[in-house]
């Protein structure tokens, strides 16, 4: 007789299913085991607030927790930047794949770039950290835009630009890679020009942390999904967005990169930012370094660059809106 099938637990969503799709076909070939999606709704899911009046901190990710620990599936796949930075004690994020593209795009009309917008262009985005960043961008380069809050799927975000109530909306790369739309974007922003949400493209599977061989035997099956240098840069980067006391609707943006020398990655350098959402203040710093090589270590680096960004007065920005 076969081994029953395990149960992912999933939000409902067409990019939480790809996601959970992807992840479903990995664990089985790791596991030899079938693997069946359970679809959750979530708070997030239901809710038509914007995510910064709901908090944003958790709203997608509860639901799937509960479940987990009341035994209704053995393992969950979140996207990471949805993840609250403090990990409950009973659950065990047991791998964070190869990251997928982080950056943030647009999808405008006309096939148009950011730069090439018209003056007064409308951009919808449900992010106070893209707005931040897009309009600190606009001030410093003469450009005249408008941010305009919107909800919604990847469907409803891109209908705006359709039916002409928007000029372009942003959204994260890797989700339109993962539904196979990235033909759609008229242009991907560098991240020097927007930073990407701390853990923005990288998934995090899930488990519960218990003391049963059958715990222990799933966890070591999922650890083999993980990829090191993900999880350690991921690491980073939550551990500054935890230090600055902000939610992942926050205005924080965050990203590590890996330094490599040849086929040899030597450091790691992480840069963050937050700011107004109008745009007028930000506060960017960066700090480079020997790549951690414990969780420990990666941690202190995100909190050391976070320290830093507090003595510039980050803490007075975050919690600061466009009137």
């Amino acid at each position: 007789m076969s081994e029953k099938a395990l149960r992912l637990g999933t939000r409902r969503s067409k990019l939480a299913m790809a996601q959970s799709g992807q992840v479903a076909r990995a664990v089985s070939q790791v596991t030899g085991r079938r693997v069946e999606l359970v679809e959750i709704t979530t708070y997030g899911d239901v809710s038509r607030e914007h995510l910064a009046q709901i908090g944003g901190t958790g709203v997608f990710v509860t639901a799937l927790r509960d479940a987990l620990l009341r035994g209704e599936v053995d393992f969950a796949v979140h996207s990471l930047k949805d993840l609250p930075t403090t990990q409950p004690e009973d659950l065990v994020l047991a791998a964070v794949p190869l990251r997928e593209d982080p950056r943030d795009v647009i999808v405008a009309r006309d096939a148009l770039k950011f730069t090439d917008l018209p003056r007064g262009a409308r951009i919808g985005t449900g992010s106070p950290r893209r707005m931040a960043q897009l309009n600190a961008f606009a001030r410093g380069h003469g450009l005249d835009i408008e941010t305009v809050p919107i909800r919604g799927n990847v469907d409803t975000r891109i209908g705006y630009v359709h039916k002409g109530e928007l000029d372009a909306v942003v959204l994260a790369a890797a989700g339109l890679y993962r539904i196979g739309r990235i033909d759609e974007v008229t242009d991907f922003l560098s991240v020097d020009t927007v930073l990407p949400a701390p853990g923005q493209g990288a998934l995090a599977i899930e488990c519960r942390a218990g003391n049963t061989a059958q715990d222990a035997d799933l966890i070591a099956a999922l650890g083999e999904l993980d990829d090191p240098f993900t999880r350690v840069a991921v690491t980073a980067e939550r551990s500054l967005l935890a230090a600055l006391e902000a939610g992942c609707s926050a205005p924080v943006g965050a990203l590590a990169d890996l330094l490599a020398d040849g086929q040899t990655v030597k450091e790691m350098r992480l840069r963050g930012v937050v700011g107004t959402t109008d745009g007028t203040r930000t506060v960017q710093l960066s700090t480079t370094g020997p790549v951690p090589d414990t969780h420990d270590r990666a941690v202190a680096f995100g909190r050391e660059l976070a320290a830093d960004m507090l003595a510039q007065g980050a803490a007075g920005l975050m919690g600061e809106r466009a009137h």
